[in-house]
């Protein structure tokens, strides 16, 4: 005869499962010690001035990485500051992502480098990821994946970008809006900030409005050449171009429907979200946006008049920011979103713990 074999599922009924968490723990962010202001702007470009230039892109300074100071030196720096600032053992750390679009060099990766010289574990991964102004969301995003995976559970995040060295002398409009910067956070299993769901997007068919041409392999020699699209903006395949009006477009379309998708995937109502601190393009760029989507002003955060767009730094800039004011509260929904180069674009919301 054979033997019955009998389960006892009564076990299954007392199983609980402790749902993953990933959360922002601490930030710190680096600027660099030159600084650009308007005043010495405007006596390049005399057909400008200050009153101009801070009313209709919101900043007033910019900081300027040195001529031997790179993304990676920025970076580490930006680190070394999170470590002191809040106690972090180096050693702690298993994983580090590194978004920036100006590396050291075309290899080995960044993030290899800042592993060493940040004195990491060998046994951390290691990887540097290419975006722009939607990185840090992006960054999240990934950080979150790894704990959710549990190949890591101590993330440092790292933004950091050198744009200015992109930018051509004589194109005012660029240099009038971007600066140079990185940032440190550390994503863990407890923090400050649990990271909700994700909304991202892509569509590659804006590549040419906001591109630097050559020096890769698609165009590696130089091109020599300048000239004024039909918009008045500086254009060079050397350096950085953006088409601003083209930009402008597609931020008008992609941002409201964004924030849409946000609320809806994370279950909340615009009404429900206390802060939205979207990546700090530009003074007008950002209340267009603001109106479109319904925001009050009370809740709509912009902070660059002393930094400028530092690119995938301006939104946990901006956190570490609000984090030191009273605007930042305990169960408190933040709706982030950044949106740029690529096109490229991504939105989460964070709960205050």
């Amino acid at each position: 005869m054979g033997h019955r074999i009998q389960f006892d599922f009564r076990w299954w009924f007392n199983f609980k499962i402790i749902p993953m968490k990933a959360y922002i723990k601490n930030i710190s962010y680096y600027l660099p010690d030159k600084i650009l202001t308007n005043k010495e702007l405007v006596r390049e470009f005399p057909e400008w001035n200050e009153e101009k230039v801070s009313d209709k892109v919101g900043i007033n300074q910019r900081h300027i990485s040195a001529n031997d100071e790179t993304a990676g030196d920025m970076a580490v720096k930006a680190a070394e500051k999170l470590f002191t600032e809040y106690k972090i053992n180096p050693e702690t750390i298993d994983f580090v992502l590194l978004c920036t679009q100006s590396p050291d060099y075309f290899l080995p990766t960044t993030a290899c480098l800042i592993q060493n010289k940040l004195g990491i574990p060998t046994t951390a991964g290691a990887l540097d990821f290419n975006l722009g102004c939607s990185g840090y969301v992006y960054g999240l995003s990934l950080a979150k994946g790894l704990i959710f995976a549990n190949i890591a559970k101590n993330i440092l995040l790292l933004t950091a970008e050198t744009y200015t060295k992109y930018i051509h002398s004589q194109d005012k409009g660029n240099r009038s809006i971007f600066g140079d910067g990185a940032t440190a956070s550390l994503i863990s299993t407890d923090g400050f900030a649990e990271i909700k769901d994700f909304v991202l997007g892509t569509d590659g068919r804006g590549a040419n409005n906001l591109i630097i041409q050559t020096g890769c392999s698609r165009l590696f020699e130089k091109g020599n050449s300048n000239k004024t699209d039909e918009g008045g903006s500086f254009q060079s395949p050397d350096y950085l171009y953006m088409n601003g009006s083209e930009i402008f477009n597609f931020t008008l379309d992609a941002v409201p429907a964004l924030v849409s998708a946000t609320l809806r995937k994370n279950e909340l109502e615009l009404s429900e979200v206390d802060l939205f601190v979207f990546h700090q393009a530009n003074k007008f760029m950002l209340n267009t946006i603001r109106k479109l989507c319904s925001i009050s002003k009370e809740k709509f955060y912009i902070d660059m008049e002393d930094i400028g767009n530092t690119v995938s730094s301006t939104i946990p800039i901006a956190l570490a920011r609000v984090r030191n004011q009273d605007i930042y509260s305990e169960n408190s929904n933040i709706l982030i979103a950044g949106f740029g180069v690529g096109y490229s674009w991504g939105a989460c919301v964070l709960r205050g713990c």
